[in-house]
């Protein structure tokens, strides 16, 4: 065994984790840096083991083809699509009645659900299922999305422990298990995994969200309610879903989010109260309402855009409910001394010069009530605009109008809700039942969001996480030189020789503590390999039964709660919890080492050590 590439592999995977976890240098920066390091070193200093195999370059970059780097990477753009569509808005909102009145017991709710799926369906489709109904309520109810994402992947795992199924990890030591004549049924872990999962999950749910510190959205600025209002006007025309509601009590319940102000019907005006009305065709509707309603109006084609002809620049006459995928809704403020300041809304050349629509305006000092075409434009407004993206980033740079750059987010495609809906089922449904594999169900699905229009490619492009691809290419270059130089195997010898002569319960709870770290930075599949033969070996020295150290083994390689490339669920709440190395470890350790004392004092018990 070659003792210098070993120590060297030890030394730059403690200098990578030290890098990440000081949160220094961005992690894509840190990933870059021991990738490289890998590689010099390898090239530098070749290594060959006894049976002449070496370490070569095209192994250590293998990390950037892996299946799971790929798999996550594909469910982020499929996730990006169910975002873009609004297609988890229904099931959020029955979840969120299953829940009750406050945030805290809906979260509480989905996660426990989450952990009692993922006993019976891989960890990943669970989890991918549930990070875009938990984004919603999260907004929904403003609970931090901190306290939501690691819980989920946490949950799933810890669910996963339950039964043969549960995990891949589960099943691939059953089959190691197999081959040496010793069977695993399906319920033979249920129980002890049941006690670890309980306890795990109270600390999951009661005590995690007390160590875990919320973070702002990730252009530095904390995500807003959208609770301020906007003034706007919808024109009512023949097809509007709108024409034909009548007033009840003086409102308008048809309506949803949008408050009506006044209504303009050619020489006539109502105001509110407004008793016996009916919205007609021809009728202008003043509403004021937060931005998510005029977005989710333009959504649903409730507000029309009038376009721009693109041959000759001039504005269509008619008006368009069609919103494509790239469409945006912004901010921006008129500024002290904008050449728009005086001019009314209707006359402010915004479509015309920019292909903009001019939606709403919002004005601190008072709300005018009057239509919003004849509104002039003052310093200090703020104006909801609305056009693709190449529109509104001619607006950078504009001093008379000043881009609130945070604010533009593309508008949901609520018409092709359905279509990115079943994308996303097929993908989970195919993919519980073994039909594909998930790579393959994944990397097609994120195809086919782009392909039928549910994204464009550069919102597909935008929900691509660099972090995590250098993350995970870097990672699985470290435990490819680990597990080929003999690395792991050496620190498992070593620990059978430190404990030899010790009582089987000290050997076995050391045994797990091993596992469970080093699962943490190898695969857990690959640590479940590495470990099943040597777990049995000992088991048979000892003449005590194997199951315990079969389930020794099982527990401890899905203990992958203290990085975020431990498991492949943390890698999918990474991004959209905005978490970074750090968070995993100061709330993911002691997870580990609970399961592991809940461990060392349950088995003499079970397993009659």
């Amino acid at each position: 065994m070659d003792q210098f590439h070993i120590w060297v592999t030890y030394g730059l995977i403690a200098l990578s984790v030290v890098g990440y976890a000081v949160e220094r240098w961005p992690i894509e920066a840190v990933a870059a840096a021991s990738l490289s390091l890998f590689l010099l070193f390898f090239a530098a200093v070749p290594y060959t083991d006894a049976d002449g195999a070496t370490i070569s370059t095209a192994d250590l970059l293998s990390g950037f083809a892996n299946p799971a780097l790929i798999t996550v990477m594909s469910l982020l753009i499929v996730g990006q699509g169910l975002f873009a569509t609004d297609a988890m808005s229904r099931p959020a909102q029955l979840l969120t009645r299953l829940g009750g009145a406050t945030g805290g017991s809906t979260i509480v709710v989905v996660l426990v659900a989450a952990g009692i799926l993922s006993a019976f369906l891989n960890n990943t489709p669970v989890v991918v299922i549930f990070i875009p109904i938990l984004t919603v309520i999260a907004t929904q109810r403003a609970v931090p999305v901190a306290h939501v994402f690691m819980p989920l992947s946490y949950l799933s795992i810890l669910g996963g422990m339950t039964t043969l199924i549960g995990s891949s990890t589960n099943l691939l030591v059953a089959g190691v298990a197999q081959r040496s004549g010793i069977a695993v049924g399906f319920f033979d872990i249920t129980l002890v995994g049941i006690v670890l999962a309980v306890i795990g999950g109270f600390y999951v749910l009661k005590i995690m969200p007390r160590i875990l510190t919320p973070r702002s959205g990730g252009d530095g600025r904390p995500i807003e309610s959208g609770g301020k209002q906007f003034l706007g006007e919808i024109n009512i025309d023949e097809d509007h879903a709108f024409a034909g509601i009548s007033a009840r009590a003086g409102l308008f319940p048809g309506l949803g989010e949008l408050t009506p102000r006044m209504i303009l019907r050619d020489a006539q005006t109502f105001l509110p109260p407004f008793d016996d009305v009916t919205l007609a065709p021809g009728d202008r509707l003043i509403v004021t309402a937060t931005r998510k309603a005029f977005s989710k109006a333009l959504s649903t084609g409730n507000l029309a855009v009038r376009t721009i002809d693109p041959a000759s620049g001039e504005n269509n006459p008619e008006r368009t409910r069609s919103i494509g995928p790239d469409m945006v809704m912004a901010e921006a403020v008129v500024a002290p001394g904008s050449r728009y300041a005086g001019r009314t809304m209707q006359y402010s050349g915004l479509r015309t010069q920019f292909g903009i629509t001019l939606f709403g305006l919002q004005r601190k000092n008072r709300m005018a009530r009057s239509a919003l075409g004849d509104i002039r434009l003052e310093p200090g407004d703020t104006l909801l605009l609305c056009g693709r993206q190449p529109a509104i980033n001619a607006l950078r740079g504009n001093h008379d109008l000043l881009l609130l750059e945070y604010s533009a987010q593309p508008i949901p495609q609520s018409s092709k809700a359905g279509l990115a809906g079943a994308i996303f089922l097929a993908i989970v449904m195919m993919s519980a039942s073994g039909a594909l594999p998930i790579e393959v169900l994944a990397f097609s699905g994120a195809v086919l969001m782009v392909a039928t229009g549910c994204l464009t490619v550069g919102e597909a492009a935008r929900s691509f996480d660099r972090s995590i691809f250098m993350l995970v290419g870097a990672s699985i270059a470290a435990a490819t030189a680990l597990e080929q130089t003999g690395g792991a195997t050496l620190l498992a010898n070593a620990l059978v020789s430190s404990l030899a002569g010790a009582s089987p319960l000290v050997i076995l709870s050391g045994l797990f503590l091993l596992i469970a770290i080093l699962t943490n930075f190898l695969s857990n599949n690959a640590t479940a390999v590495l470990f099943t033969p040597v777990a049995l070996d000992i088991s048979a020295q000892l003449d005590v039964s194997p199951m315990a150290f079969i389930a020794c083994v099982i527990f401890a390689a899905n203990a992958s709660f203290a990085t975020p490339i431990g498991y492949q669920t943390n890698l999918l709440v990474m991004g959209p919890g905005r978490y970074q190395f750090r968070d995993f470890v100061k709330a993911g350790l002691p997870l580990v080492f609970l399961i592991w004392v809940c461990f060392t004092l349950i088995a003499p018990f079970y397993y009659d050590l």
